[in-house]
């Protein structure tokens, strides 16, 4: 029996996301469907550019298809990121997605993650910004090899830096010397976040990544309070004397209502060049511990190599520069997690936030995400 465009649509209406678990048509990502003889052209709609399950998606749609009597297939694709919570007085309302890389504990590698998940992000296809909120310790400056100053188009919004085709904001671009020391009491941190936020024109970006600063202090409290953020990826690495920091800026985060997207380790193991055996030098395990404590699924382990210093110091990040090493496999694996992880977030949400008022559902604040 030859295929017809009804036929066609209801073997692809099995088709599911491998991610979202759920069929592609009920998630809006089944576009025109036009059948020529045995023909079939089909439009797909990904929820990212950096989906992780694209050739299975292939691979499902087109055995459907031929399952129902088309000879060959062809698929369009496109994408549509979803989008955060984005309320009427957001300070971005361009920018899609806000993740957070933080971590309770200092020497992670959190800025390097960060730059790296950004670019990879960024070589995967999205439109993607990089914020440095670490005003005291500032490291996109040096991680990306940028500097001067952001100029203005209309005297009002600041133009973000580019570099790699990814904008850039740091405290680093407006000091006159790079060893100058920023000595800021709270207050002025927090209006200076919020600046770099509402005051730059970031335009339109699938994900803005925010660098933020160990601990947790004024800026993570700031950013709970004024941004409607999509999530965090908390940054540990496998000691013990690390994660004891990392659970608390978990334990913050839930406090705050601000979701855990998934946990990277860094550092995780060692290959050595002469035996090509991997070398644990800070333990295992520490990274599914962070995880299985927040609840999130654990997004990938990097890999301690030298490659990333070196080209972080040289102000290339090893995704940029070696994308095709190990470890920067591992950061687009990761990147690709994390932005399924995103969609899968943001479809599930099921409305903007509300009041809670059973008493007693929510232990910290009165709020429902």
């Amino acid at each position: 029996m030859a295929i017809t465009v009804e036929s066609a649509k209801s073997a692809l209406g099995k088709v599911e996301d491998p991610e979202l678990s759920r069929p592609l048509v009920d998630v809006g990502m089944l576009g025109d469907v036009n059948v020529e003889g045995d023909n079939v052209t089909v439009g797909v709609t990904l929820t990212t550019p950096a989906c992780p399950y694209k050739a299975r998606i292939q691979d499902d749609v087109t055995a459907a298809l031929k399952a129902a009597g088309a000879a060959n297939v062809t698929i369009h694709w496109s994408s549509n990121v979803p989008e955060r919570n984005i309320m009427a007085d957001d300070p971005c309302p361009g920018v899609k997605n806000i993740v957070l890389v933080m971590s309770g504990k200092g020497g992670v590698g959190k800025s390097t993650v960060a730059a790296n998940l950004t670019l990879a992000l960024n070589r995967l296809g999205c439109r993607v910004g990089l914020l440095d909120a670490d005003m005291y310790g500032p490291s996109v400056p040096t991680m990306l090899g940028v500097m001067g100053r952001p100029t203005s188009a209309d005297g009002q919004h600041f133009l973000p830096l580019e570099r790699f085709g990814v904008k850039l904001m740091s405290i680093g671009f407006l000091l006159e010397d790079a060893r100058q020391a920023v000595v800021w009491r709270g207050p002025m941190i927090q209006n200076a976040l919020l600046q770099f936020m509402k005051d730059v024109d970031w335009g339109t970006l699938d994900y803005l990544i925010l660098d933020l600063p160990p601990g947790t202090g004024d800026i993570v409290l700031t950013i709970s309070q004024k941004l409607r953020t999509t999530g965090a990826v908390v940054v540990t690495t496998p000691q013990e004397v690390a994660l004891q920091d990392v659970y608390k800026s978990v334990s913050m985060a839930q406090k705050v209502g601000i979701p855990i997207l998934g946990v990277v380790e860094n550092e995780s193991y060692f290959i050595c060049d002469g035996c090509s055996a991997r070398h644990e030098l800070f333990g295992s395990g520490g990274g599914q511990k962070i995880a299985e404590f927040a609840g999130a699924p654990l997004l990938g382990q990097i890999p301690l190599d030298p490659s990333v210093r070196e080209w972080g110091d040289a102000g290339t990040p090893v995704v940029q520069a070696a994308p095709d090493s190990s470890v920067g496999r591992a950061f687009l694996e990761v990147a690709q997690r994390l932005a399924a992880k995103v969609s899968v977030h943001d479809l599930g949400r099921g409305g903007s936030l509300r009041i809670d008022r059973s008493g007693g559902q929510q232990r910290f604040l009165p709020i429902v995400r």
